[in-house]
């Protein structure tokens, strides 16, 4: 089994419980969860049984270490999880409606995470790495956006499949909306694209077809546009296909879409070449339907690492 590093934002995911009346008014109640787009991917892989590390910056407060001991806990290895002396851990207040769709309210201002620096990158994080995964979360402003790139970098010299989770938050950036821009460049140094249809139409209005072919162009070798309950449509340079994800109910979708990456990631560093699955249409096929069954398993259960699945959930649904 190859290993999945993880790099972006580990944060605090406050869960919308109930509210309870006071009075005139009525309280919001919120439970603590472990959560970040890219921890959660890291957890998914490790849940599954497989290798996981993770790499970015919380700091050195109480969210901090429960995040740091939360991640171990799940199995992922945490050697390259720094701790900032004074920057706050990055916080999410996460909505539920009724049909279990989430809206976030983010406390992310010169947070740990993104005052992680270039200088930071350590190459030997790289070392027995097959896959590097990372989101846009971590684009939001051009500090960050530099680390990120250096990620990349040292990734691709260390000959690291890179994995790319659009996964955009608009509510993260500075100006309220995503930089399309700053987006689609580095879109183009992955080799994996992982997109929702939402996604791809805020970054190419001219659909899936021009997002991929833009993406193909660049170098990227796949390009995965998930949209809820509905087929998965998959996109190779020089075909297309579709995967249909089984249907459940869901609960909660917070973490569904990286319970589907984490299933992908999993599954690709089960081969001995990960990169040779884009050559057979079977295989990733397979692939793409295994992680459908974690991203829709997560979503039929409430909370965000811990409603991530184990093999065993992921093969009773296949069965």
């Amino acid at each position: 089994m190859k290993k999945v590093l993880c790099f972006g934002e580990a944060l605090i995911d406050f869960l919308y419980t109930k509210s309870s009346p006071q009075g005139p008014i009525n309280i919001a109640e919120f439970s603590q969860f472990p959560g970040g787009a890219p921890a959660n991917v890291a957890v998914a892989v490790a849940k599954l049984g497989g290798r996981a590390a993770f790499a970015g910056q919380v700091g050195s407060d109480m969210f901090g270490q429960f995040l740091q001991q939360s991640l171990r806990s799940y199995g992922v290895d945490t050697a390259s999880m720094l701790s900032h002396p004074d920057a706050h851990t990055a916080l999410a207040f996460v909505f539920l409606d009724s049909s279990g769709d989430r809206s976030f309210e983010f406390y992310r201002q010169q947070t740990a995470d993104l005052l992680l620096k270039s200088e930071q990158i350590d190459s030997a994080w790289f070392d027995d790495c097959t896959i590097a995964h990372i989101c846009s979360n971590t684009l939001v402003n051009e500090s960050i956006l530099e680390t990120t790139n250096t990620f990349l970098g040292t990734a691709r010299e260390k000959g690291c499949l890179i994995s790319f989770d659009v996964n955009l938050r608009h509510n993260l950036w500075p100006q309220g909306k995503c930089d399309r821009d700053v987006v689609r460049e580095v879109l183009k140094r992955a080799d994996l694209v992982k997109a929702s249809r939402e996604e791809v139409d805020f970054l190419e209005p001219e659909g899936v077809s021009a997002f991929a072919d833009t993406a193909f162009a660049s170098g990227v070798r796949l390009v995965v546009v998930t949209d809820g309950a509905e087929p998965i449509d998959v996109r190779l340079p020089d075909r297309q296909f579709s995967v249909e994800p089984p249907g459940v109910t869901a609960i909660d979708t917070t973490a569904a879409g990286d319970g589907f990456v984490g299933g992908m990631l999993y599954k690709l560093a089960e081969r001995s070449d990960p990169a040779a699955v884009t050559g057979d249409i079977e295989a990733l096929a397979d692939v793409l339907f295994f992680a459908a069954c974690c991203g829709a398993f997560t979503a039929s259960q409430e909370g965000v690492m811990n409603a991530l699945p184990t093999l065993a959930n992921v093969q009773a649904m296949q069965s």
